[in-house]
């Protein structure tokens, strides 16, 4: 995207988010716009941006897919007669490929996310993150789930 028409976008976005179509707002949210571009350039213009775009596309296209197959096994779970022999809670020490501040926030924030899941904590070393699960057949299920599924996404994104 040109830089140009990446301002003229910021400013429409700007007139929209502010209600106000008329020439002053427009060319304010140029400005801002023009701000921004200038402030961020060297972060926009970036080698592999597309390829980047395509694997944030895959992440969120994943994490919608498991957010409505944990949502559904959730409510699957809540309407069962005897709900305390269907709940099987565990702390899980899921091991961690991530390493950035970054990577391991937008992981730990998509398992919290995820109905039936939440982070609790990160070992002290970032080797590992622990994870609450609601209900689990095997140990080692959840392990390979997180890690072949969300967190090779998340560390693909940030390559």
């Amino acid at each position: 995207m040109s830089t140009s028409l990446l301002v003229v976008v910021l400013a429409l976005i700007w007139a929209a988010v502010t209600g106000s179509f008329s020439g002053l707002n427009l060319l304010f949210g140029g400005l801002v716009g023009a701000v921004v571009v200038s402030l961020l350039r060297n972060s926009l213009v970036r080698r592999n941006g597309l390829r980047r775009w395509r694997r944030i596309g895959s992440l969120a296209l994943l994490f919608v897919y498991e957010l409505f197959l944990s949502a559904f096994k959730v409510a699957l779970l809540t309407i069962k007669p005897n709900l305390r022999s269907a709940l099987r809670p565990a702390i899980i020490a899921v091991p961690l490929t991530v390493k950035s501040d970054g990577e391991i926030t937008l992981l730990a924030n998509l398992i919290t996310l995820t109905p039936g899941t939440l982070s609790v904590d990160v070992s002290a070393d970032r080797s590992q993150l622990y994870v609450h699960a609601l209900t689990h057949e095997d140990r080692e299920a959840v392990i390979t789930g997180i890690v072949s599924g969300v967190e090779q996404k998340v560390r693909e994104v940030f390559e």
